[in-house]
């Protein structure tokens, strides 16, 4: 009886997980700048190229993912990376008015977003801290129902914001501008920084055997 119970219980979190995984936008990099965005059905694919342009990389904290928040430069290279911790899930997309609406859980979403506000001192409207202690400095909104990247605690999920630790969060606070590109996405995006780290190593080994 044990036995069944608790698969049971395992079946009902494989569907939970598998439902609130199902974003309205998924994105796959293509490149260190390009990234090809897909509705629900993973269908009607568009190109985007942020070439020329200063934005962030959250690749999110789940099985599949790197937990890694990334500042790439104007042209393409990463200059920064951090651990994060984000969203607890267990949310599902429900469809309203004939259009699939994000219900429950604390999920954060997927899509290409652009910075909304910075706030260096801030307190959650949502989840306010008890204590009356700012849960959210070094904020960087995202999202228009208050998700962002913050200070946090990377060893905890979110609520569906992007924690990330005092280490990192300080030079994305000073890079953030508003309107800069912001991309959500589940998949792996460290291969670009393992390719940049590669490279150096390569010019490195050069230099050393011509001097």
């Amino acid at each position: 009886m044990k036995q069944i119970l608790l698969a049971l219980v395992v079946f009902t979190c494989m569907v939970q997980a598998t439902e609130y995984r199902q974003h309205r936008v998924n994105i796959k990099a293509l490149s260190a700048t390009k990234f090809e965005l897909t509705d629900v059905n993973l269908e009607n694919p568009r190109t985007v190229d942020l070439k020329g342009k200063y934005f962030f990389v959250v690749s999110v904290r789940e099985p599949g993912s790197d937990g890694t928040v990334y500042a790439v430069d104007k042209d393409g290279t990463i200059w920064w990376f951090g651990t994060i911790s984000s969203d607890a899930g267990g949310g599902k997309l429900l469809k309203k008015n004939g259009k699939l609406v994000p219900r429950g859980g604390h999920e954060t979403n997927n899509n290409l977003f652009h910075v909304l506000a910075k706030r260096r001192f801030h307190m959650s409207s949502t989840h306010p801290d008890p204590r009356g202690i700012n849960n959210m400095d070094f904020e960087i909104q995202f999202t228009q129902d208050g998700q962002a990247l913050h200070l946090g605690n990377i060893k905890a999920m979110s609520h569906g914001c992007i924690h990330v630790g005092r280490q990192d969060i300080g030079p994305l606070f000073k890079l953030a501008k508003v309107g800069m590109p912001v991309v959500v996405m589940r998949g792996h995006y460290k291969q670009f920084l393992n390719a940049e780290v590669s490279e150096f190593e390569d010019k490195l080994k050069a230099y050393d055997r011509t001097h």
